[in-house]
């Protein structure tokens, strides 16, 4: 299944704000700063990254509902989604 900006929705925008973060981390740790600085900047790229993972599945499984009642086959199927959901846990 195609990823189109429109389909994930604010998970762009997450995935952005953790790249962010993420250069933050590598700074942090470039400059030496507390390991406890460092730590709670790479916790908040890894919420940030599992919430825009699991922004893109919820957005996979309303785009594959959407196509099956319009009665077509979609994309992935239940299982396959769920597998992705389940990898991100």
């Amino acid at each position: 299944m195609e990823t189109k900006p429109e389909m994930v929705g604010d998970a762009l925008a997450r995935l952005r704000r953790a790249r962010g973060q993420l250069s933050g981390v590598l700074e942090a740790i470039e400059e030496g700063r507390d390991c406890a600085e460092v730590l709670t900047q790479l916790a908040a790229v890894s919420r940030a990254l599992d919430r825009a993972g699991f922004r893109i599945v919820a957005s996979g499984m309303r785009y594959c509902q959407q196509v099956r009642e319009s009665g077509d086959e979609p994309p992935m199927t239940e299982q396959e989604l769920e597998r992705l959901f389940l990898a991100l846990a």
